[in-house]
């Protein structure tokens, strides 16, 4: 009974409605190869029956459904093409079409196709949907809720709508708008935990502090995610109970997770605690997080644009700056051929040769700097 069905709708799809040399398709060869998913075979056997020069609507819409379940994307816009050009306004072959040229990366052509489908039926959830996927820069963040607010009106129980909808309204600092939007998808679905994860740091935006711990806390009861604990974590800060958002935050660091706000909330957290030993000890590790580990060669790089401009005070206030961050035989050895050659101080230079040297460079890498710097120390050493 189940090949039979499965036999019967796929044939509904254009077998029945040949025009052309249909009775040279051996149907029992074409259910084999959609018994058995070999949907490129069809494919093949259906365009070397009717060829290139084929016209007929259902032919064209089978080749080109044939080809997409193969994963032939290129073949299949071909035919659907084809296929669109003889009925303009079909629904299904432009979502095919529209669905085609998303997966190819040609998302104008898509949004084109789509925009034709919203022409012919202005309340297709499904479309709103899909056009809203295809904007995804900031910058078209306008768009993309205008989409979302589209499909949100037809369907506001549909999950995956609601959270990018409260998404963008948390953009744009409408915090009530996506807690609302969240609170209806919520209440038709209410075992959804996409939707009341995504509802957690907009609850904690609204100071709703004691939902966002009832909430969460049941969520945690069914594994542990970075997000609900850190969100969960600052809704006891903000309750002012203290060990208990340390405790969260704690597993965090436990599991590598931990950032710079994490890290920040820690430390107020011990503050309030009165432990000055346990916030001075997490304020330094906000300050370190916070911290680009790249930050002291950018500082190397701005000293030497400042060089090369005849900059020179800048230049020796941006190598120390890089110098604060971090310690690098790049910061030492540029500072010591500053010193050296640019303002002439002897002294300093020996020093920040000196100091280059017990840093370690690469031996390799650094091999004729290593040179140079040695050779600098003997003869200054000679001069001294």
């Amino acid at each position: 009974m189940k090949k039979l069905l499965i036999f019967l709708s796929l044939f509904s799809l254009g077998l029945a409605g040949y025009t052309q040399n249909t009775s040279a398709v051996d149907k029992e060869k074409l259910f084999d190869f959609y018994q058995t998913q070999r949907y490129g075979d069809a494919a093949q056997y259906l365009k070397g029956i009717y060829r290139e020069e084929v016209n007929d609507f259902k032919t064209l819409s089978q080749i080109g459904y044939c080809f997409l379940m193969a994963g032939n994307n290129v073949e299949a816009e071909k035919f659907y093409s084809k296929a669109y050009t003889l009925q303009p306004q079909n629904l299904p072959i432009l979502f095919s079409l529209g669905s085609i040229n998303t997966k190819r990366g040609n998302t104008e052509k898509a949004k084109l196709y789509y925009g034709e489908i919203v022409k012919i039926d202005s309340n297709n959830f499904n479309v709103y949907k899909l056009l809203a996927n295809l904007y995804s820069s900031p910058k078209d963040d306008s768009l993309k809720l205008i989409y979302l607010l589209k499909a949100n009106l037809i369907n506001p129980l549909e999950g995956d709508v609601a959270t990018d909808l409260a998404e963008v309204h948390a953009a744009y600092q409408q915090y009530e708008k996506a807690y609302d939007v969240l609170n209806i998808a919520i209440k038709g679905d209410s075992d959804n935990l996409v939707l009341q994860r995504a509802k957690l740091p907009i609850a904690n935006q609204l100071k709703k502090y004691s939902e966002v711990i009832a909430s969460g806390e049941k969520l945690l009861k069914d594994g542990a995610d970075a997000g609900v604990i850190k969100d969960v974590a600052k809704a006891y800060y903000y309750t002012r109970k203290y060990q208990k958002a340390i405790d969260l935050f704690k597993q965090l660091e436990v599991a590598a997770m931990e950032n710079e706000a994490t890290l920040y909330y820690t430390s107020l957290s011990y503050r309030a605690l009165k432990n000055y030993p346990q916030a001075a000890i997490y304020t330094r590790k906000t300050i370190d997080e916070a911290i680009s580990p790249n930050t002291s060669s950018y500082y190397s790089l701005l000293g030497l644009v400042y060089e090369e401009n005849n900059q020179l005070t800048l230049a020796n206030a941006a190598y120390k700056k890089g110098l604060q961050f971090k310690a690098t035989a790049t910061l030492y050895y540029r500072l010591a051929v500053f010193y050296d050659t640019r303002l002439k101080q002897e002294k300093n230079a020996l020093k920040y040769y000196n100091l280059y040297l017990k840093s370690k460079p690469s031996l390799t890498d650094d091999k004729e700097e290593i040179k140079f710097s040695k050779d600098r120390i003997a003869q200054l050493n000679l001069t001294d």
